[in-house]
């Protein structure tokens, strides 16, 4: 059998940059309207740093409007809830993204409930949630809609009947996904680490959504022969070889064991330069989105 195709995140996330910015341009032209993004980085998180600036980066590269609030990992929440009220209340931001996780001693759930709905572009907030749930207009979670811009990149525009099985239960990726996938007319099964027989259910899915965090936790003979699998993971790992384990190098792994899921699906994302990419893209778009719905274009 020959091997998967691969699924380039990178490649679709690059021509939705483009699309973005053609947008951006026309909006400034025809309404005078610079869509603006507030990221907040709160603490000195390595990771998180590193995702924040590539988030200016990418915003004021698509001709957007956009600011960086770095605060002190001792922030009280009473000033960061303060903070995300101002950017509520400016009428240059139309999207609003607080980075996760928070420092210990910060109420994630308030800060994210503080946030003004329609400037949620991480689609965390309650109301988007229902909004999504209930198949209503909605700032849908990033990665989701990353995962289903491949999968139509993949399988076409049409999923309906096609069997989903999303791997993870997360508010982040594992419910919405599953949600944008019912919304596609696909059959969704949402499974856990309470699943029974979970590799029988895993071998059910025509698509398969993979977002524990949990390094290469599932191997090739869960996998139904010729399935699409959008692996969400991001693991940091010893490298298998020795000499550079020994020196404390890293690489980074998905859920799935790639080498043996790539002998029987038709098609899976890389890790790293799959699922990833996309998540950025996606909150560009959702920054635009946002600012149309503010402006009622």
């Amino acid at each position: 059998m020959s091997e998967a195709r691969l699924i380039d995140g990178r490649a679709e996330a690059e021509a939705l940059r483009l699309r973005v910015t053609a947008e951006v341009a026309e909006l400034k032209a025809r309404h005078g309207l610079t869509p603006g993004l507030a990221v907040v980085l709160v603490g000195e998180d390595p990771a998180s740093e590193v995702y924040v600036r590539s988030k200016g980066e990418q915003s004021r590269a698509a001709g957007m409007h956009s600011v960086t609030h770095k605060l002190p990992a001792d922030t009280p929440q009473s000033a960061l809830i303060d903070l995300v009220r101002q950017l509520n209340a400016d009428p240059a931001i139309h999207g609003i993204l607080v980075q996760m996780p928070l420092p210990k001693g910060l109420d994630e759930k308030a800060v994210i409930e503080a946030i003004d709905p329609d400037k949620d572009v991480d689609g965390l907030h309650v109301v988007n949630a229902g909004r999504l749930s209930q198949g209503l207009p909605a700032l849908a979670p990033c990665t989701p809609v990353g995962c289903m811009i491949l999968l139509h990149q993949t399988l076409g525009e049409d999923l309906s009947g096609l069997r989903a099985v999303v791997l993870g239960r997360s508010i982040l990726v594992g419910r919405p996904v599953a949600q944008l996938l019912l919304q596609a007319d696909c059959t969704v099964t949402i499974a856990h680490s309470r699943t029974r027989d979970l590799a029988s259910v895993c071998r059910e899915a025509d698509i398969l959504v993979a977002a524990v965090g949990r390094p290469r936790m599932i191997p090739g003979d869960w996998i139904k022969p010729g399935a699409t699998v959008i692996d969400v993971g991001i693991n940091r790992v010893p490298f298998d070889d020795p000499v550079k384990a020994a020196e404390g190098r890293t690489k980074l792994v998905g859920d799935v064991d790639f080498k043996s899921a790539r002998r029987v699906a038709g098609a899976i994302t890389p890790v790293p330069n799959g699922v990833g990419p996309m998540t950025v893209a996606c909150l560009l778009a959702n920054t635009v989105t946002a600012a149309r719905r503010i402006r009622g274009i």
